[in-house]
């Protein structure tokens, strides 16, 4: 039984993600494998153990839930969820009434700044003190300029400014008094360092993390999911004492389909290949369905979801994106799993675009995204039965081998690893 902590982080995630424009609330917004939420909270339980407050948008309870037990691990009976308001004070005053009475400091977060270091939430904690609230910065590098319309009017000293950032701690007393006295006066603040001072109390700064920064816009979701692939590859570049892990382990069979009706923009993409003339297929990236269902044959095979779950409409920075995207994404996937590629065989149904012509071609751009893999691709016509033999789109089935990687010490392999812990 953990010992009852006396801090607290209400991580507010009950933002629609408006400006993302990803068809889903922004904390369930995907960056890489796991959401915004997910990463916000493996940084969270990375710190000292506190109180964990969720707050997510209604309907969207049960998804805040599965996230929280999976990044909390041992830590789930420090953790609860509960429903937001229509406004970010709302819903940071319905976490502040689900805390424990024995919680005397509290931090809000903001989920959107989902890279902020463990570092940085322990700083913090240690920092507030009984009547002082703290808020990490960065200081301001940008020249600033005042402007009237389009017109320039005059610099603004940047040493005075800084770069607000989450999480915000404060002596919980005086926060709560702070936030019935901002509902008293029905004022709405634009963070709670705001909202704190203006009740008269002291906030005081520490030095925050350029990783602090908050996911807003899709350029924002570019930069985290770099971020997180920088970091991955410094993990797989550091030296390590056993010998690194090759493909020869337990084979896995998976099986992905797909299909897409014709009737996108431009031309026509289809295993990899651009097909100039050919009416297009539509879908969320570029429609190509051969690529998808190779996606989804190598996921399953590897027990790793499916291509909505890493590719879906919740991740707007694949629309429009290619097969070589899509390959290469989710051998990164297979690889941090464990898992190498043995080979691939696909089929789709169609009575266009004439493949044999350019089957090598094909099969060759397919296997370079995968590392070098052998694919083979057949194209089969179905006689005029169903929607593709209508002409009215294309179905694919895809078959995919994987296997669980092994080093040369016999270490256990990851379906080995899942025996043992069931």
């Amino acid at each position: 039984m953990l010992p009852v902590p006396t801090a607290a982080i209400i991580v507010v995630a009950a933002g629609s993600g408006t400006r993302l424009d990803a068809g889903a609330p922004k904390a369930f917004v995907g960056i890489d494998a796991h959401s915004i939420l997910r990463h916000a909270l493996d940084g969270v339980f990375a710190a000292a153990p506190i109180q964990v407050v969720v707050v997510a948008p209604a309907g969207f309870e049960g998804d805040a839930e599965t996230e929280v037990r999976a990044a909390a691990g041992d830590r789930a009976d420090l953790t609860r969820v509960v429903t937001g308001g229509s406004t970010r004070q709302q819903s940071v005053a319905a976490g502040l009434a689900a805390l424990w009475g024995d919680v005397r400091t509290v931090l809000v977060h903001d989920a959107a700044r989902a890279l902020t270091p463990p570092a940085v939430i322990d700083a913090v904690i240690t920092a507030v003190d009984d009547s002082t609230g703290i808020l990490p910065t960065l200081p301001v590098i940008d020249t600033l300029k005042r402007v009237e319309g389009a017109t320039v009017i005059a610099p603004v000293d940047r040493s005075e400014l800084a770069a607000a950032q989450t999480p915000q701690g404060f002596p919980r007393t005086l926060l709560e008094q702070a936030y019935a006295r901002a509902e008293r006066d029905g004022i709405e603040y634009t963070d709670d360092a705001a909202l704190f001072a203006a009740a008269g109390h002291p906030v005081r700064h520490i030095d925050g993390s350029s990783r602090g920064f908050k996911i807003t816009t899709p350029d924002d979701l570019v930069r985290a999911r770099h971020l997180l692939a920088a970091t991955a590859v410094q993990s797989l570049a550091q030296p390590v004492a056993q010998p690194v892990a090759q493909p020869v382990g337990v084979p896995r069979v998976g099986i992905g389909t797909d299909a897409h009706a014709f009737g996108g923009d431009g031309n026509l993409w289809l295993a990899g290949l651009e097909w100039p003339g050919e009416q297009p297929l539509s879908g969320h990236s570029d429609g190509d369905a051969v690529a998808h269902a190779i996606v989804d044959a190598l996921l399953g095979a590897a027990g790793l979801g499916d291509i909505g779950e890493h590719f879906g409409t919740a991740h707007p920075e694949y629309a429009g994106a290619h097969a070589e995207v899509f390959l290469a994404r989710t051998r990164e996937l297979l690889a941090q799993s464990g898992f190498g590629i043995g080979n691939v065989s696909v089929q789709f149904q169609g009575n266009r675009p004439r493949f044999s012509a350019r089957r090598r071609e094909a099969e060759g751009v397919l296997s370079d995204a995968l590392g070098g893999v052998p694919v083979s691709v057949t194209a089969t016509t179905t006689d005029g039965l169903g929607f593709p033999g209508r002409a009215e789109g294309i179905a694919v089935t895809a078959i995919a081998m994987v296997m669980a990687q092994v080093d040369a010490n016999n270490a256990h392999d990851p379906e080995s690893n899942e025996k043992e812990q069931s």
